[in-house]
């Protein structure tokens, strides 16, 4: 007799073996708008490969089995090794293939940072944790390209295609990779509390004595590290192998036990008279992380709008497959206004991405440089902080199989929150955002100048332009404490002035309807009925 209680229908279909590039219309517009058209034939090579079922599949594995700390071998000689799973290991001989940790800088084309973001974009859909190492080598080439020393000895391997996971010292190796050092127990964000020193010696190297609370992919072949010199707070490049061949006396205490980005290594970590070299001079240790702050922060971005990306995909595909109440769930409106919902903060997201991402482009244009100066911390501080509440609202739309541990989705949850908190938490982008404005207005004029680009002018959206002028004329401590508010002024005006122009009239629509009022509470699908959201979800995936 046929148990018809135990067949198992009505459930949508893994949704893998599709190509993340060639279903996302934003994406695929987004590069040809920003210069990258180039690079199409190639991010939709990279979208199809990291669609496959097996793709995803190593994602789950590099995650379900994390990094394991080996402090000693058998005999109890210091080993401070960090082991993954071979699912990470070829998860980051894709990156490296790819040059996400490096290609503008070894061929800098005109669109060359949009094309790596669209491609980090896609790389984010299926794991993250392997972007930590990415976006940290990416960020340290140009400030390691000004050291004479480094250039000529490190910089040819860094930029390899090859991923060398070996634990050698660097000269034995095809490619390398490069971590960070910055906060400590005491000082978290405030890394002027630093207490960790460094002593110059007679040969111009120095030694540092203390500790890191986080040290970002302790497996790295050098880290850029703070340290107080007699000179003030300052910069450091730290090898984990000395140049005799010796191991550097960096002492890995432990892994921490994160809540998400699982597959990637964080350490605690002292050091005891370590080996180090100066980068830059005595005192300028924060401006030179600032410098690296512009790139790994828009990877931060990045990596959210990515993990978003997937996370609507997902939502849409289900709703497409699942039927409730004798429908499918895509077809009932208040479903149908959820996803749109979505689908507009993602769009804007990957838009506001990609165009910060040409301004990297334009190193001389002064404009430019000032626009992603201003709004790179706000993309930051705002996309950052819709993610985990956009993922929540995914899972939500898929239902009790998406809290499921070994669902996708649960992992995309847990992976929200660490883009908020690295490389400054929200706070620490806004005040930053406030400095900017401080210090180089300029960079006011060079927004207003492109907020001013927008045909026709949306009420919506000149109200709201009107609103960030009353902002910008409080005194500066009301400032301070509203700089949240007015961080995401900054970024949603932004981004409408984007969708205004290029995107879809009813997106754009919805997106100035719902964003841009003063009364937008930010919770999904309250959009007005009266918008025409059938279209947007359409377009939304693009299977």
């Amino acid at each position: 007799m046929t148990q018809s209680t135990h067949e198992v229908f009505n459930q949508p279909p893994p949704l893998v073996d599709y190509n993340l590039f060639t279903s996302d219309a934003a994406l695929q517009e987004g590069i040809v708008r920003e210069g990258a058209a180039w690079a199409r034939e190639q991010l939709s090579y990279c979208g199809a490969e990291l669609g496959r079922r097996e793709s995803f599949e190593q994602g789950r594995l590099a995650n379900l089995y994390p990094p394991l700390l080996h402090c000693f071998d058998a005999q109890g000689f210091r080993r401070d090794e960090v082991e993954f799973h071979p699912a990470w290991h070829a998860l980051m001989r894709g990156i490296v293939d790819r040059r996400l940790h490096c290609a503008p800088w070894v061929d800098p084309q005109p669109g060359a940072h949009v094309a790596r973001a669209a491609a980090f974009l896609l790389q984010a859909q299926v794991e993250a944790g392997t972007l930590c190492p990415t976006t940290m080598t990416f960020g340290a080439i140009p400030v390691l390209s000004q050291h004479a020393g480094l250039t000529l000895d490190w910089l040819p391997t860094l930029c390899s295609r090859d991923y060398d996971e070996r634990d050698l010292p660097f000269g034995q190796k095809r490619g390398g990779l490069i971590g960070m050092g910055m906060t400590e127990k005491q000082g978290g964000s405030d890394v002027r509390a630093n207490t960790t020193r460094a002593e110059p010696t007679s040969d111009g190297s120095y030694r540092l004595t203390g500790h890191k609370w986080f040290f970002s992919a302790p497996q790295s072949d050098a880290h850029l590290v703070l340290a107080q010199a007699p000179g003030g707070l300052s910069c450091f490049f730290m090898p984990r192998w000395l140049p005799d061949g010796q191991r550097n006396a960096i002492r890995l205490q432990r892994l921490k036990d994160k809540l998400g980005n699982r597959s990637n290594a964080s350490a605690e970590v002292e050091f005891e008279a370590a080996y180090g070299v100066l980068l830059g001079e005595e005192g300028r240790g924060v401006p030179l992380i600032l410098e690296m702050g512009g790139h790994t922060r828009l990877d931060c971005v990045l990596g959210t709008a990515g993990l978003m990306r997937q996370a609507l995909s997902q939502a849409v595909h289900h709703c497409r497959h699942r039927r409730a109440f004798g429908q499918k769930l895509v077809e009932q409106p208040l479903m149908q206004n959820v996803l749109a919902d979505m689908a507009l903060e993602v769009e804007a997201a990957i838009a506001l991405a990609l165009r910060l991402a040409r301004a990297g482009d334009a190193p001389d244009d002064e404009g430019e440089t000032l626009l992603r100066r201003l709004l790179i911390p706000a993309a930051k501080y705002w996309v950052c902080k819709r993610g985990p509440e956009l993922a929540a609202e995914a899972m939500e739309a898929m239902g009790g199989n998406a809290y499921m541990a070994e669902s996708v989705m649960a992992r995309i949850y847990a992976e929200m929150p660490v883009n908020s908190i690295w490389e400054g938490a929200g706070n620490v982008m806004c005040l930053d955002v406030l400095r900017t404005l401080a210090k180089l207005p300029r960079a006011l004029d060079a927004l207003l100048a492109e907020l001013a680009r927008v045909p026709g002018r949306h009420p919506a959206y000149r109200h709201a332009l009107t609103r960030l002028a009353d902002g910008l004329r409080r005194p500066a401590l009301q400032q301070e404490a509203d700089a949240r508010r007015l961080a995401r002024q900054l970024v949603l005006l932004m981004q409408a002035s984007l969708l205004l122009r290029y995107a879809p009239e009813p997106l754009a629509e919805a997106f100035c309807t719902s964003r841009l009022g003063e009364d937008w509470g930010g919770g999904f699908g309250a959009l007005p009925p009266s918008l025409a959201l059938a279209p947007i979800v359409k377009r939304a995936l693009l299977l």
